[in-house]
């Protein structure tokens, strides 16, 4: 499976306001894209128009698959996020989550290897636990969890490192080195984006 993900005059706006325009980016199997820009320039949008969430006024961001364009919710299945708009429910435990998001994505898993994928990211003997009891970082360790539930081919972190300590920092360098399909990274650290192979600078 060859993934690749291409940006062709991509370009954003909302009434009164210009976001981005002329974003432009070719992104091959086992390259990082790193996007940074001041807070407000656009990086979390750029990330969500990459994901089909919402459309750009100009332009357009294809994903492909063996060479064949992917259209609409045909890009779902290969797409896997960590973000501060991802919403968790509280309600329920960090197993009951994975089951849902699986159940969602037409993923099965037994709970022994729900178990396991937790243990991955420091969340062992933990499942049971509602998620209004984690701390913002256990949070964004089961993020990542659901994230790669799929085994994506594109992964998109934004603000990778948001509430991690340094255990899970060390995680997430983890998991950013070890990805093996396309990686595109909104952050404003200077350590995250030398993982780069191509640095796109918003709001210049």
């Amino acid at each position: 499976m060859k993934i690749s993900l291409i940006i062709r005059g991509l370009a954003k706006s909302y009434p009164g306001r210009l976001v981005f325009k002329d974003i432009n980016a070719t992104v091959e199997d086992g390259k990082v894209l790193a996007v940074t820009g001041p807070n407000g320039s656009g990086k979390t949008t750029l990330l969500r128009i990459i994901c089909g969430f919402i459309r750009p006024s100009r332009g357009n961001a294809i994903l492909a698959m063996n060479g064949k364009e992917l259209r609409g919710i045909e890009i779902r299945p290969y797409i896997g996020l960590v973000s501060p708009d991802l919403v968790l429910y509280d309600e329920l435990t960090a197993l009951e989550n994975l089951y849902f998001f699986g159940d969602i994505a037409g993923l099965r898993f037994g709970k022994t290897d729900l178990e396991n994928r937790l243990a991955l990211v420091g969340l062992e003997k933990r499942g049971n636990d509602i998620v209004s009891s984690y701390s913002s970082g256990m949070k964004q360790r089961l993020k990542y969890c659901l994230a790669l539930l799929r085994n994506p081919g594109l992964l998109l972190l934004d603000e990778p490192t948001s509430n991690l300590d340094d255990q899970g920092k060390a995680l997430a360098a983890e998991i950013i080195k070890s990805h093996e399909g396309i990686l595109v990274i909104a952050t404003n650290e200077k350590s995250e984006l030398d993982y780069g192979d191509q640095i796109i600078r918003l709001g210049k």
